[in-house]
């Protein structure tokens, strides 16, 4: 089986099946590649936590009112119900609730 292209084109290394050095990570003995820029900030010049606060509170509003509509319903639907039937069960354990209806049960 011949060596692929990548394995003949290693560097400088006495590395692999082949006797080839492919390289550390990211970089498999092949030509290095064109057009890609990287860009460096100083550590004094850079600002984490830049408008982090207004960003949150503002963002966290946003998500809310696009979702409330989702939940908010469901919720007041379930909570009228429960009051519903606490008052039902409260009135069909009293003295009228069981006098209307006592001889259903």
């Amino acid at each position: 089986m011949r060596p692929s292209q990548i394995l003949r084109s290693g560097g400088g290394g006495e590395i692999g099946k082949y006797g080839k050095y492919l390289g550390e990570w990211g970089n498999l003995g092949s030509q290095t590649q064109k057009g890609i820029n990287s860009f460096a900030l100083s550590a004094n010049r850079q600002r984490p936590l830049a408008g982090t606060l207004n960003a949150a509170i503002f963002n966290t509003w946003r998500r809310f009112s696009n979702q409330v509509l989702y939940f908010a319903p469901p919720m007041i639907i379930a909570y009228v119900t429960m009051q519903w039937a606490i008052e039902r069960n409260e009135y069909l354990n009293s003295k009228p609730g069981r006098a209307e209806f006592g001889e259903e049960e």
